[in-house]
């Protein structure tokens, strides 16, 4: 079999696992071999049948008190017994910092090699070689690997590829695991949590208005505001914008902020340094506003608007409130 671990928020199944799924099926297929998944800390019934939904056909929950919230090293422990009981052809699970740290940790455990961000996994048959090609520097570059191993662990690369249902769902069985975990396993666990913001966030937004050092002033961001509020969107920044302390941290987007995945992203002002297109090319569409026809994120746009953002937006915005009237 191939198993997926799911990470999931207390139930609430993460894009991640449903990447990771999605994946998983492809290279149990190639595999030859059936596509289960492992459910550490919940039974939640709907996540199982999302499992099934995805093409799982058995899921293994482990419920233990050390397992009440996230932790890496029961998670880890957890995901390392099941595979010890089950011995899986390999190991998945979804390339978020939860996934690789989880994987790392039961790799640690195992004494077995573990291969992230993974874009393409050639399984290694017989001989027991897989190759892969992985990403690396927020994928900005791509890895060939070889890898000699009975038994891989592996994640995916975050947002690499679509979550796709199976064409027919599964009806999975579900197998309860009883495992023993030391209490002292929970020294790295989610104690407490602090609610910062409520609704659309910045990585769940289905349309992000970002605004670069074009935008020119805080005071400025003033009409992105306005049209993502319409939109039903977030505004999102540059790591100028935060440098200059024009928006907080929080708001930027790139490799060391945050990385989007709406539907539509306005880069307005933005020139598209590496950093800041590897935290929106997973957007599904690209609009770039900008002065320059040769910035980065014009050239990799799906459209483009060579014009200054500060009559583009406000136009885009008019026209909203015109059609809506």
């Amino acid at each position: 079999m191939l198993l997926v671990v799911l990470e999931h928020d207390r139930g609430a199944m993460d894009e991640a696992a449903r990447e990771a799924l999605t994946f998983g099926r492809s290279l149990a297929a190639q595999m030859g071999m059936p596509l289960h998944a492992a459910l550490i800390g919940d039974d939640d019934t709907d996540q199982v049948v999302e499992a099934g939904a995805f093409g799982a056909e058995a899921v293994y929950t482990v419920v233990n008190d050390a397992l009440a919230d996230f932790g890496p090293e029961a998670w880890g422990e957890a995901t390392a017994e099941l595979i010890r009981r089950l011995e899986p052809g390999a190991a998945l699970a979804g390339g978020s910092e939860r996934g690789n740290e989880v994987m790392a940790q039961a790799a640690a455990r195992l004494d077995l090699p573990m291969v992230a961000n993974c874009v393409d996994v050639q399984a290694g048959g017989e001989t027991g070689e897989w190759t892969m090609t992985r990403q690396q520097w927020g994928g900005s570059l791509l890895e060939d690997a070889r890898l000699v191993s009975e038994r891989p662990l592996l994640t995916t690369g975050l947002h690499t590829v679509a979550a796709e249902r199976a064409e027919t769902a599964a009806s999975p069985s579900v197998e309860a695991v009883e495992i023993d975990l030391d209490p002292l396993l929970t020294r790295t666990m989610v104690k407490d949590r602090v609610v910062l913001e409520a609704g659309v966030t910045l990585s769940t937004a289905p349309v992000v208005i970002g605004g670069g050092r074009g935008v020119g002033t805080a005071e400025a961001f003033a009409p992105l505001e306005e049209l993502a509020a319409m939109l039903g969107g977030r505004v999102g920044c540059s790591r100028a914008v935060t440098n200059n302390g024009w928006r907080p941290h929080s708001d930027q987007i790139g490799q060391t902020g945050t990385r989007i995945t709406p539907e539509v992203y306005i880069a307005s002002g933005i020139s598209g340094a590496i950093q800041h297109w590897v935290g929106a090319k997973a957007s599904k569409r690209i609009l770039a506003i900008n002065t320059d026809p040769e910035a980065n994120m014009v050239v990799r746009a799906d459209w483009a608007v060579i014009a200054d953002l500060h009559e583009v937006i406000p136009a885009i915005a008019e026209e909203i409130k015109r059609r809506r009237a």
